[in-house]
């Protein structure tokens, strides 16, 4: 069988390619890496107007307790996650983790209170594994019903003028707001959040109106349309993890730099302390810290340094102390971006590193993350 045909194909396929975009296999599905414009331009672009993102491949999951009660199935969905959901006020949203028994990060993902059940996005390669997960755990108690729904995300300083015009109250939403709102009349589910760094808004829009909706909104002047090759620039600037290079299960969210995911009620002390699996990990690297940490890497020089090059704390390549997760060049820095890990002893900022780059060991350093001033709208 041909290759593209087994992948599957999001409620936007259509429109990519009628856009021109190149396609790229993705976690399954045939996704536009970049369309004419280039990656670059589609980057620059969102950083200073506003970028439309087809992340339909994503999964959109709601967990409803059988008994109705939102507090029975926040406390069931905290019994997988580090994450204080029982706190989490209606029409809000927050990052979180699924981990395992030994403290390593299944999935990232976000989660939203909505009236009496939530709401929860996953990653596109952990999907299937996620729907497990919560139906093998918490299926007894609670409802997990994967939609067929689509999901676009509207990036850039410019996106809640756009969005504004069709629906005025989004502009007063803060960073992790959701709202019901209808959008050229076709009832959505909106949240301000997204992956760029940017201000901007994540759209769940039925699968039969989303060409409609995304095609209406490319109409607008100060929309353009951005693939995958932009949003992985922008959210490496932005100091933000892809599952699957920067975190995974032999990553716990202590060494991973994401202790600001996890709320005090959680942690050691709280109102409702561990009780996840690999707390006993988690919460004691929390005490106490971890012995390596995920920084920013700024190289010296034009040459990007891209994932899984090896880190050394010498020029001589003798002792090696890391790896980097993700790598590129950085259009809005002008320069190569990256991140790793490396020992806590050489996680201070400016520590001079090596990595590793076709035999040459090419000087790197430890710099503080994001990479740019995040512009969320608080």
């Amino acid at each position: 069988m041909d290759e593209t045909a087994a992948l599957k194909k999001t409620p936007l396929h259509a429109l990519h390619l009628s856009l021109g975009a190149k396609m790229v296999p993705f976690a399954g599905y045939d996704m536009p890496v970049q369309y004419p414009a280039g990656v670059m331009k589609e980057h620059l672009w969102t950083r200073a107007s506003a970028g439309l993102f087809d992340v339909s491949h994503m999964g959109q999951v709601t967990i409803r307790a059988r008994s109705g009660s939102y507090e029975d199935a926040a406390l069931a969905l905290e019994s997988l996650v580090p994450v204080d959901i029982v706190g989490l006020a209606e029409n809000r949203q927050r990052y979180g983790f699924f981990t395992d028994d030994n403290g390593g990060i299944l999935d990232d993902l976000m989660i939203a209170h909505m009236d009496d059940y939530l709401f929860v996005v996953v990653n596109a390669a952990c999907k299937d594994a996620d729907l497990k997960h919560l139906q093998d755990h918490i299926g007894d108690t609670c409802e997990i019903t994967l939609l067929d729904r689509a999901l676009i995300a509207l990036q850039g300083p410019r996106a809640v003028s756009v969005l504004a015009e069709l629906w005025a109250d989004l502009a007063h939403m803060k960073f992790m707001d959701v709202r019901h709102c209808r959008l050229h009349d076709v009832s959505c589910l909106v949240s301000r959040s997204g992956y760029s760094g940017e201000d901007g808004f994540e759209i769940s829009v039925p699968v039969d109106k989303a060409e409609d909706i995304a095609g209406r909104l490319l109409e607008h002047p100060d929309v353009q349309p951005i693939g995958l090759g932009a949003r992985d620039s922008l959210r490496l600037e932005a100091g933000l993890c892809l599952y699957g290079n920067d975190i995974d299960q032999t990553t716990t969210p202590v060494e991973a730099a994401l202790e600001w995911g996890m709320q005090k009620a959680r942690k050691t002390g709280g109102a409702r302390a561990g009780g996840f699996p690999g707390s006993a990990r988690i919460l004691s690297e929390l005490d106490s810290g971890a012995t390596r940490r995920r920084v920013g890497l700024k190289p010296e020089g034009k040459a990007p340094v891209r994932s899984h090059a090896k880190l050394y704390a010498d020029a001589e390549g003798k002792n090696e102390i890391g790896e980097v997760t993700s790598g590129g060049f950085g259009p809005s820095v002008e320069g190569p971006v990256a991140m790793g890990y490396v020992p806590v002893s050489a996680a201070v900022p400016g520590t001079p590193v090596y990595a590793e780059v076709r035999g040459k060991y090419l000087p790197v350093a430890v710099s503080t993350l994001p990479f740019i001033t995040p512009t969320y709208k608080r």
